[in-house]
């Protein structure tokens, strides 16, 4: 009996080391399997069971000593599987559920926002805040959406669409978040009239009645918008920080494309085209609009023009000719270009040259050219942010300091009073700045050789001038005494 005992434990140590051979040679472990895939070291099969990997607290992971690169460890502390990377000596997380977000919702069709209409009243969708809504295709909505700080996203603009064939699509109070799709169907797509912020990106607005109203914003943001085919624009009122970027206005829009109404602490609009045709109006500040710092830059202006107009500008009589006020920074192609940097005007004596007009000059002390018995009639041509609401004055209305370079010429004669025939008197003409203010470095002078002889000045210099300051041009006698005249047949001014 013991020799049988003996051979059959002998029997199994040899099957053991051949199965060990085997396994060896084949490089291949199957747990579950009898038939371990051939390109893995290590195949587990099952249905009912899992690996579990090492489970510790980061104080136990990070206590491991000189860890292998690729280490694998579950962390319990932190809810994460951690790998260990020799090239940066560190732990590296990879994913967990923990950081899996739960406030989004996919969108493909109108009845799964039932439970946003029914927390709306039945009257609107009103969204969960901080929630993301996929939209995907073609979504047919039966009343407008509050967006109520929520985001609104879809994958592809051309895919997925928010249509509505009257009513507003979007309407409320409060701002959110609208990416990557279309608004059409012919209604209004904005009625918004509050909320902290709202942002329009990657964004085709097409086919509406209006494109509607944003007002009471405190921050509104758009990048990347398309408007096609509507019927009008939009009508911005009231609105912190407005920053229109990269906006595409194509020509088949009509109506007015933006109309700027209220107060506005910045408006800044960059880059994009408004094809303007026909009896449309591309950008409207004709309310004139409180705006502490208007730009309008890059944005192409283009089109065939009936009465329409690209601009439909504020235009006073200080701002003759131009669309903006001195709130305004605008180069942009198409347009005017107006900034305090290119500020410029131009007066003339526009009486008759032949009699001009008669100035008293009393002793020595300086006297305005504005002519104190024949007037002094000018008339200011080619004004930018410059104004000539008197005669002999230009006035700068821009709003940043700037210098200016200063041009003048005049044709002068020497007249004889009484018995006093004025003959070897001496005449200083300049520049005067704020009626007070002599620039020396302006000066000109005349001598009356015959009162008959009329002598030709020009005056040149420079200046700096801060909002609402002016210039004009003085005369002064140097050499002679009592009151005399002299007569001015031309005279001009101009800065820039």
């Amino acid at each position: 009996m013991k020799t049988i005992i003996t051979s059959f434990y002998n029997r199994n140590i040899i099957f053991f080391f051949a199965f060990f051979i085997i396994t060896a040679s084949y490089s291949q472990v199957g747990i579950g399997t009898v038939n371990p895939n051939a390109t893995s070291l290590l195949d587990l099969t099952s249905t009912t069971q899992g690996l579990l990997l090492p489970r510790m607290t980061t104080a136990q992971r990070n206590a491991i000593t000189t860890p292998a690169n690729s280490l694998l460890v579950y962390d319990t502390t932190l809810r994460a599987y951690y790998y260990y990377d020799t090239t940066t000596s560190s732990w590296a997380k990879i994913n967990s559920t923990a950081e899996k977000r739960d406030n989004f919702k996919l969108v493909k069709s109108v009845t799964d926002l039932a439970p946003e209409l029914a927390a709306g009243g039945g009257s609107k969708y009103l969204l969960t805040s901080n929630t993301l809504y996929e939209i995907n295709g073609t979504i047919n909505l039966a009343a407008p959406i509050d967006l109520n700080d929520a985001y609104v996203s879809g994958q592809d603009a051309n895919e997925d669409k928010l249509v509505r064939a009257s009513g507003n699509i979007f309407a409320g109070t409060t701002g959110g978040s609208i990416r990557n799709i279309t608004i059409t169907g012919g209604g209004t797509a904005f009625n918004i009239t509050g909320g902290g912020s709202l942002l329009l990106q990657n964004t085709i607005v097409a086919g509406m009645a209006s494109v509607g109203t944003i007002s009471g914003v405190g921050l509104y943001f758009s990048n990347i918008v398309q408007y096609v085919a509507n019927t009008t624009g939009i009508t911005y009122n009231n609105i912190g920080t407005l920053l229109l970027s990269n906006q595409g206005w194509f020509g088949n829009n009509t109506g007015t494309f933006e109309r700027f109404t209220g107060t506005f602490n910045l408006i800044q609009k960059i880059s994009g085209f408004s094809q303007v045709n026909g009896t449309a109006i591309g950008f409207d500040v004709s309310s004139n609009p409180t705006v502490i710092q208007g730009v309008l830059f890059g944005t192409a202006y283009t089109g065939t023009l009936t009465s329409g107009k690209f601009v439909n500008g504020y235009n006073p009589a200080i701002y003759n000719g131009f669309n903006f006020t001195n709130d305004w920074f605008v180069n942009s192609p198409g347009l005017l270009l107006e900034t305090d940097f290119v500020a410029s005007g131009n007066i003339y004596y526009t009486g008759d040259i032949v009699t001009g007009f008669v100035q008293s000059v009393p002793d020595n002390n300086p006297a305005n050219l504005t002519g104190t018995i024949t007037p002094n009639n000018t008339t200011g041509v080619n004004l930018l942010r410059v104004s000539s609401l008197q005669n002999n004055r230009l006035t700068y209305r821009g709003k940043k300091t700037r210098t200016f370079q200063i041009n003048a010429a005049l044709s002068v004669r020497g007249n004889a009073v009484g018995g006093d025939t004025g003959i070897g008197d001496y005449y200083a003409f300049f520049i005067r700045k704020n009626g007070t203010t002599t620039l020396t470095e302006t000066n000109t002078l005349m001598r009356v050789n015959s009162n008959a002889d009329i002598s030709s000045n020009s005056i040149s210099g420079t200046v700096e001038l801060a909002t609402n300051e002016y210039i004009e041009i003085w005369a002064q006698r140097l050499l002679g005494s009592g009151v005399n005249s002299i007569t001015v047949f031309s005279l001009n001014l101009s800065i820039k």
